[in-house]
């Protein structure tokens, strides 16, 4: 079973800090870690302030203050890795040769597709993408407890 959960996006801005975000706030299974990272962070920045902005209209505060880095040492032999992108994914297992456990958040749940970056746009787009992560977790709440029973 896996111990912690790694949200891997571009630059820890968006994607990963609202998903590490919604998930934290959707279960309360101490025995699995939640964690984002960023796979290009050349130095630590706040998170979008759009990204923190939506979170704050559905009553959540964000989990991340500054981006970060995905390193060696945040993968455990039991971490499975969430990409949001098929390339981030490839990426990932390219970078830190990992060979299991690692999914695109929509392939871990069945689905074809990415989840859209909202990088630069409007409020908008950040509650869209906000929306799509939350029925992504979901899902992969329910996945988890199913294969946990």
């Amino acid at each position: 079973m896996y111990d912690r959960i790694i949200f891997v996006c571009e630059g820890n801005h968006s994607k990963g800090p609202i998903a590490e975000t919604i998930y934290k706030s959707l279960t309360e299974n101490e025995n699995i870690q939640a964690i984002s990272r960023g796979l290009v962070v050349l130095f630590s920045e706040p998170v979008n302030e759009k990204a923190v902005s939506v979170l704050e209209n559905h009553g959540l505060t964000c989990a991340v203050e500054f981006s970060k880095e995905l390193t060696k040492e945040d993968i455990t032999e039991n971490a499975l890795i969430l990409t949001m992108t098929d390339k981030q994914k490839k990426q990932t297992i390219d970078k830190y040769e990992i060979e299991n456990n690692i999914f695109s958040i929509k392939e871990f749940n069945g689905e074809e597709g990415e989840v859209k970056d909202p990088y630069g746009g409007t409020l908008v787009d950040y509650e869209e993408c906000y929306n799509e992560l939350l029925r992504l977790i979901k899902k992969t709440i329910y996945k988890l407890d199913e294969m946990g029973k």
